[in-house]
């Protein structure tokens, strides 16, 4: 089935709400790059790389969505590898859509929701605002947190990562937690938290003086890894994709080990 890219690209800019979500200045959500032709296969992943550029076209894919696209770094030369993952694309005939902050939100398909469902936790209520937005979620269990740890260790493990925690495990109980996928401890998370009663905070990763502030407020974070927890989301839109275009859709696993 050859799907136009146009229909594609307003299926998702209205899910995602693309245009109503203020992201970081680099982030540059929606199209970032067409294609001539029309879309037969999609592939998504978490970072437009030049090996998740080439692993899309070996698998016959003509649209590529990730969560983390090109252009970090703001207005720069298109040298170097910059110019490599672009050529790649324009060489394969591969349409690149990324999705950043609008995919992290997201209630359904977000990264945050997702990752909680895949924890056993139950999202309740909303957490991690950014410029008047929810970013991460948050809710209430009764549940050891060495179980929950050892559920993130295995889910991250699943995806090539790792898990640390700002405290031991034992004799916790995780009562109210938090969740911000991605590099989602920070200050503001980290106040936000202790204010809203918070003991188990699940991100990404964060800076060192994330770890040395929650152990002196009794805040257990455990860091999953900020690829590891940001692998959900694509996934859930290649899925939704299919539903609205029947278009086969893969995922691309290439962990970077953060």
């Amino acid at each position: 089935m050859n799907t136009p890219l146009a229909d594609i690209v307003v299926a998702l800019d209205t899910e995602l709400r693309t245009r109503d979500i203020t992201d970081y200045s680099g982030a540059h959500n929606g199209l970032q790059v067409a294609n001539r032709s029309g879309i037969t296969r999609v592939a998504t992943a978490v970072d437009a790389s030049r090996d998740t550029i080439q692993d899309a076209a070996a698998s016959g894919a003509n649209l590529l969505i990730v969560h983390h696209g090109l252009f970090w770094g703001g207005v720069q030369p298109i040298t170097g590898v910059t110019y490599e993952r672009l050529r790649l694309l324009l060489d394969h005939d591969i349409a690149l859509y990324s999705s950043h902050l609008p995919l992290d939100a997201h209630p359904v398909l977000g990264n945050n929701v997702q990752l909680a469902q895949a924890l056993g936790l139950t999202p309740s209520d909303e957490f991690a605002q950014h410029k008047g937005l929810a970013i991460g979620v948050r809710g209430t269990a009764d549940l050891r947190t060495e179980t929950l740890i050892e559920r993130a260790r295995f889910y991250a493990e699943s995806y090539g990562g790792s898990v640390r925690t700002s405290l031991p495990a034992e004799q916790r109980v995780t009562k109210h937690w938090a969740m911000c996928t991605g590099g989602g401890a920070n200050s503001d998370t980290l106040r936000e938290a202790y204010a809203l009663g918070v003991d188990t905070l699940i991100v990404g990763e964060g800076p060192h003086h994330t770890a040395v502030d929650a152990i002196e407020n009794d805040l257990c974070i455990i860091y999953a890894g900020h690829y590891a927890t940001e692998t959900l989301g694509v996934q859930a839109l290649g899925a939704w994709l299919h539903t609205q275009f029947a278009l086969p859709h893969g995922f691309i696993l290439r962990p970077t080990g953060l």
